[in-house]
């Protein structure tokens, strides 16, 4: 996976609504710190236009990405909010630009069809992390917000905590994917799918039926996307609901159940989804799990992007002159009779 260029103060960065619909006092506080940090800020042309619950129309939310996308100053792409819409505007987005000129696209909930696609087609990392609609009043301290702040500018995460219950011990090292259950739920069988074969898995949801998390786990095992994982990390399973006529486990039990049979390690408990401690996660990522009383997610050094481009600038031209003397070889051997 390739590593967007990390910010430095005076980038310019972009604030973009893919779903629901968000108004300026929502995110004013994010542009206040935000600037805060030395960023330049832009607001995307529609970001605050309104259509029922979206953010705009699907052709005005579509072009407001992609302007953000193509623009070569914007270092990264803050998703406003959550919500629903993102998967009515990925079909119609060009990752061309993108692919050329990776940068960071930060959000999380419904920003997972973003993750989701971006790993499967373009091979770059994404931060599931706190959104502008999120973050705090200007002055006020928030260690999500922090914990992002230090990701983009470079920092390498790294986390310690205690395993909750139902946890399984183990060791497992693999690219992070994932994100939010119901997304993933919906964006299989699509072109937009991920892929878990050799990957620590991490999900999360909220307000979801306990019965309906039970199917969503019965679609990620029958589609052989939790057997070949090399760990799963569960986060926040919040607010969940239940029928007059109880389902009889907890969402945390639902998604054990499902994974019983394999031996990988498992960890609940990790404060990232829908909660106030909404930590960052490097998706696409090599990480280590190791769960034990005390568990342990530890991200990889980021790939040195100006350093691959360095070495693509020797290899081209090395190939061109094994080309060349292939050639010549062969010119020679036709010449001589001995081809």
């Amino acid at each position: 996976m390739i590593t967007p260029p990390f910010l430095q103060p005076g980038d310019r960065v972009g604030i973009v609504a893919t779903a629901r619909k968000i108004s300026r006092s929502e995110v004013e506080p994010a542009i206040a710190l935000l600037s805060s940090w030395g960023l330049v800020v832009e607001s995307a042309p529609n970001l605050f236009e309104i259509e029922h619950q979206f953010a705009g129309s699907d052709e005005m939310r579509a072009a407001d990405f992609q302007l953000m996308l193509d623009n070569q100053q914007i270092k990264a792409i803050f998703c406003a909010r959550g919500g629903y819409g993102t998967v009515r505007i990925i079909d119609m987005l060009n990752f061309s630009q993108f692919e050329k000129h990776p940068k960071w696209i930060i959000g999380y909930s419904d920003i997972t069809v973003l993750h989701s696609h971006i790993h499967r087609h373009c091979n770059i990392e994404t931060l599931h992390a706190t959104m502008p609609v999120n973050f705090p009043q200007a002055g006020g301290e928030f260690q999500p917000v922090n914990a992002l702040k230090n990701c983009l500018f470079g920092e390498t995460p790294s986390y310690s905590i205690n395993a909750g219950a139902l946890s399984r011990n183990g060791h497992g090292k693999g690219i992070v994917t994932g994100g939010n259950l119901s997304i993933l739920y919906s964006l299989s069988g699509t072109t937009s799918d991920i892929d878990t074969d050799g990957k620590i898995l991490f999900i999360e949801d909220l307000d979801e039926y306990l019965y309906h998390v039970d199917r969503m786990m019965m679609n990620l095992k029958r589609s052989g996307k939790l057997e070949n994982l090399a760990g799963l990390i569960v986060g926040g399973m919040t607010e969940m609901r239940d029928n007059s006529i109880p389902f009889g486990k907890s969402a945390e039990q639902i998604i054990a159940e499902a994974v019983r049979n394999y031996k990988y390690p498992v960890l609940f408990g990790f404060p990232a989804g829908h909660l106030q401690q909404n930590m960052p996660l490097v998706m696409g990522r090599e990480a280590v799990l190791d769960v034990a009383q005390q568990a342990g997610v530890v991200f990889m050094p980021a790939q040195d992007m100006a350093n691959g481009k360095h070495l693509k600038k020797l290899i081209k031209p090395g190939i061109f002159f094994l080309g060349f003397f292939a050639l010549l070889y062969f010119l020679i051997a036709l010449l001589t009779g001995n081809l």
